[in-house]
């Protein structure tokens, strides 16, 4: 193993994208449980492609909260697994908030654009922190 020199920044962008991970995790799930709970409260603006019910909508932002914030734990152990996983969920959790623009549209944007930086973070310095 190769002794090489760490920058401070990319420990500090893989410390962000596991924060970021968590973070949407925890807004998929709490989307996810106001759709199941009082799936009323979402209402759609226009006729689009991805029409599914509230409640569908719910378990899946649910689903998706849980995995991303697994995928944010385990990317503090530094493994490969992690940084590969962290960046598929951060992709999925950006197709989700592309389907679920006609209920929240800024929410939506604002989540694709820290699932970017996320995967940014983990594909430019993910493997720094197991350096560290």
């Amino acid at each position: 193993m190769t002794n090489r020199e760490v920058s401070g920044w990319a420990v500090g962008w893989t410390v962000f994208a596991a924060v970021m991970l968590w973070l949407i995790g925890a807004f998929h799930a709490i989307a996810g449980l106001i759709g199941i709970v009082e799936d009323e409260l979402y209402v759609v603006g226009r006729e689009y492609i991805f029409q599914f019910d509230a409640t569908t909508w719910g378990w899946i932002h649910l689903i998706m909260g849980i995995i991303v914030i697994a995928a944010g734990v385990g990317l503090f152990s530094g493994a490969v697994w992690a940084r590969t996983v962290g960046v598929i969920v951060a992709v999925v959790s950006i197709l989700a908030n592309f389907a679920w623009l006609p209920w929240y549209p800024i929410w939506s944007i604002t989540m694709i654009a820290i699932g970017i930086l996320v995967i940014w973070a983990l594909t430019i310095h993910g493997r720094d922190i197991t350096a560290t």
